[in-house]
């Protein structure tokens, strides 16, 4: 089985919100939900998109922490802070560009998406895209990635952040295809 990636079709989401509630199922993650489910336009359009941890390649939040409290796992999944590590200081939440990293003050700790790292090692899929009944979360391998690309028409491309200025944090290893709603075109990150 090849590398695995959770990929993201934004188009998809309907605002169920069950990523949301299986998110609070996984283990270790005490009953709070680490990721989020965004309203694009409320009084405008219906649309909503997921937004969690993107994972990135060269974290911020990881790059920011004077504790190395946050660990990259081997498959590209940032961490939440490490308890025996965490001094507190809330670096992580000013670093990250897309405001994941959350801070729990009766606990002195950062939490995140951590992509469930227990399920994901063992190449199950994380609870988010295990129960998303649209298929706006995907846990899918790289070859599969590769054919949605294909699938996409070339003018409409954008693959890797790393070479998009736009974009404000690199490579990221959840790949997303952003909604029609907000490209005016689909583009796949």
């Amino acid at each position: 089985m090849g590398k695995q990636v959770l990929y993201i079709e934004m188009d998809n989401c309907i605002g169920c919100r069950s990523c949301l509630a299986a998110c609070t199922q996984c283990g270790g993650h005490d009953n709070r939900n680490r990721n989020y489910v965004l309203d694009v336009d409320p009084f405008i359009s219906r649309q909503t998109i997921p937004l969690m941890c993107f994972h990135c390649v060269n974290p911020a939040c990881a790059r920011s922490c004077p504790a190395q409290a946050i660990q990259i796992a081997d498959n590209g999944a940032v961490l939440s802070a490490l308890v025996e590590k965490c001094i507190g200081c809330q670096n992580c939440t000013i670093a990250c560009p897309y405001g994941i990293p959350k801070f729990d003050e009766e606990q002195n700790l950062m939490y995140k998406c951590d992509l469930c790292y227990d399920r994901t090692k063992e190449g199950i899929p994380p609870m988010c895209a295990s129960v998303c009944p649209t298929n706006t979360l995907q846990w899918i391998e790289e070859a599969e990635l590769e054919e949605k690309r294909a699938q996409i028409p070339l003018a409409n491309r954008k693959w890797t952040a790393s070479h998009d200025p736009d974009v404000l944090e690199g490579e990221t290893n959840v790949k997303i295809s952003l909604p029609g709603i907000l490209q005016g075109k689909q583009k796949l990150f």
